[in-house]
């Protein structure tokens, strides 16, 4: 079944962008979300890219939704496909430069906070650890 409000690329995996949001420019601190389907568990915030919408719009638009956040977009640190969910997400560094009180996702329950990188994986949501690992260059 195809969702309207999502876009698809050319292997019909479902297009996603996020970002990783970084403190400062040592990027030691990065910011998560707790996940709304499971809100122990921490996420990079990322989400569905909406038709006629750029891959880098999308992964600003979903930080400032589920983060709170806005920045300063960096480089593209890489795509990620979860073939089981046959999804593909495209993650960019973000530093954050700008913090509101109030967000979109705030009214989900949705809890922001910022981790160590390298304690990020003792606190990740366990089905995003694999690409996490590798977006951050980190040891699983």
């Amino acid at each position: 079944m195809v969702e309207l409000n999502k876009t698809y690329d050319e292997d019909g995996f479902r297009r996603r962008a996020g970002c990783v949001c970084f403190r400062d420019h040592t990027e030691s601190e990065v910011l998560l979300v707790s996940s709304v389907k499971s809100p122990g568990q921490w996420v990079i915030p990322s989400g569905s890219v909406e038709p006629k919408e750029e891959l880098f719009q999308a992964a600003i638009r979903e930080v400032v939704e589920e983060a709170g956040v806005k920045g300063t977009l960096g480089r593209c640190i890489g795509v990620f496909d979860n073939k089981e969910k046959k999804r593909r997400t495209t993650v960019y560094a973000l530093l954050v430069t700008e913090i509101f009180d109030e967000w979109k996702d705030m009214d989900r329950g949705r809890k922001r906070k910022w981790f160590f990188k390298n304690k990020i994986l003792d606190n990740i949501k366990p089905s995003e650890r694999g690409w996490v690992c590798r977006a951050l260059q980190l040891d699983q």
